[in-house]
């Protein structure tokens, strides 16, 4: 009997606290610095109601979902943590745009210190970390650009001349590879592509398995998958280093990344360090492989299960080879309207980080599409979740569906609905200074395939995994391929 009163009379106190709590965040709903609304708040005993309907979707699904019912601006408050989420262009320019004083990523990427190493990026200021960035900008400038398509083009059509006249491969791996040769090349260099690839790329994925749920929260507990990745860093380093040493002791010049980080200077006029272009390459490899990988997988599984566009492109590249003569040339890249339009779609749908986020470091505020004024407060973490942003009903027609002339001449829906209409890349201050290196080397990948090979998608449409921190494609693509001659 007395264990049944007190089971009531908590259930009754906890139905009054609820009710407390709600009256109080009522009342002080209203930022007492600029008198403006607060964002919606989900808090703990909303996500509990939520519960059941949340539980069984994917990422994007449970994005959507709280979109739907909080809106555009809304606030996920749990055990003293807030995250703010803005959805949509209207409310996305402070999050690109911001100043680094205002808003940045603060502590959040810390897990990358030790893969990276204290010399660079989240390990050092942001006068210095902007500085470095500078200098990934320098380096792939559309000019120094040029040179890197020579070197990817003979990679890819070295690659692809081992294929038999007719096959089945995984797709997935084999561009994995393929892309790893083409990093190799034009970012680290010859000594690393020539003589070092497998040890380079065996060290490279113990530093990679720094990227788990422990090690991102617990970057610096020695677990041993954090010891193999500080292991891994530090041999790294060295060989990186070596290489950096032989060049300025033979006053050898190449035309690779590393080359041009070698040569940067800081703004007072001294060099990189070694430890420095070690860390920014490694930084550069992490930040890339993957993204093109999965982009190039995505793209070949939406071109080969839309035989529209499958068509369209392959029909793009038969009247390109025909103006350059049966040859892929740089400027012929920039004619490829149709494939660059399937790449872009393809991203749109499957971007390659889910989210983005950044830490408030001052209050602003953010106006919705409906007139409605949010301010943000100062210590929020702020979430852009580029799954949502992508697929705006209001900005892109029927976003589920893959429709790459949405980015033709004819629409231009991304321009139409607003600068982050379309932020696979980021954008602003925050715009990914690799996109057109990413856009050029997919390129080429696809313009060979198309031109030299007839293929058919044997695996259903591969599903997202949602469980990797940095989502792919899931299993495996297998495509059969029959080498043709190349038409025109």
């Amino acid at each position: 009997m007395d264990m049944t009163s007190s089971a009531v009379w908590f259930t009754l106190a906890l139905v009054l606290i609820t009710l407390v709590l709600r009256i109080i965040k009522r009342k002080i709903a209203v930022d007492s610095t600029s008198g403006k609304p607060l964002p919606p708040v989900v808090n703990c005993f909303a996500l509990l109601r939520l519960w059941p309907s949340l539980c069984s979707k994917d990422l994007p699904s449970k994005i959507n979902f709280l979109y739907n019912k909080y809106g555009s601006v809304f606030t996920i408050s749990l055990f003293g943590n807030h995250v703010t989420l803005l959805i949509g262009p209207e409310v996305s320019a402070h999050f690109f745009q911001g100043l680094d004083s205002d808003i940045s990523h603060g502590n959040l990427l810390e897990f990358t210190v030790p893969m990276f190493g204290r010399e660079v990026a989240y390990g050092v200021d942001i006068p210095t970390r902007n500085e470095q960035a500078r200098f990934y900008v320098d380096a792939f400038r559309q000019s120094k650009l040029r040179r890197h398509f020579d070197p990817m083009l003979q990679e890819v059509e070295g690659y692809f001349s081992k294929w038999d006249k007719e096959g089945i491969v995984d797709l997935k791996h084999e561009f994995e590879e393929l892309l790893m040769l083409i990093s190799s090349r034009c970012l680290l260099g010859k000594e690393v592509r020539e003589k070092m690839l497998d040890e380079f790329y065996t060290m490279f994925r113990d530093i990679e398995s720094g990227v788990n749920l422990m090690s991102v929260f617990f970057p610096y507990i020695p677990t041993p998958t954090n010891r193999r990745r500080d292991k891994a860093h530090a041999k790294l380093v060295e060989l990186l280093s070596e290489i950096v040493r032989s060049r300025k002791s033979s006053s050898r010049v190449e035309e690779d990344v590393l080359q041009k980080l070698m040569d940067s200077k800081y703004k007072d006029g001294h060099s990189t360090t070694e430890t420095e272009v070690a860390g920014l390459i490694i930084g550069l490899i992490f930040g890339g492989k993957h993204t093109s990988s999965h982009a190039t997988t995505w793209t070949g599984a939406c071109l080969l299960s839309h035989a529209k566009f499958l068509t369209s492109a392959s029909e793009e590249q038969k009247e390109i080879m025909l103006k350059y003569k049966g040859k892929i040339e740089y400027d012929a890249l920039l004619e490829m309207d149709t494939l660059h339009s399937c790449i872009k779609e393809a991203l749109r749908m499957n971007p390659p980080a889910p989210m983005l986020l950044r830490k408030a470091h001052k209050h602003f505020t953010v106006r919705t599409k409906e007139g409605q004024e949010y301010s943000i407060p100062k210590g929020h973490t702020i979430a852009s979740p580029i799954v949502q942003n992508n697929n705006m009903p209001n900005v892109y027609k029927d976003p589920h569906l893959y429709d790459p002339d949405r980015f033709g001449p004819a629409r231009q829906e991304d321009v139409l609905g607003g600068k982050f209409s379309f932020t696979s890349f980021g954008g602003g201050r925050h715009l990914c200074v690799g996109e057109a290196y990413a856009y050029t080397q997919i390129k080429i990948i696809w313009s060979h395939l198309l031109n030299n090979f007839d293929l058919k998608l044997l695996s259903p449409y591969p599903k997202t995994d949602w469980n990797k921190l940095i989502p792919e494609p899931q299993g495996s693509m297998m495509v059969s391929y029959k080498r043709r001659r190349l038409q025109g």
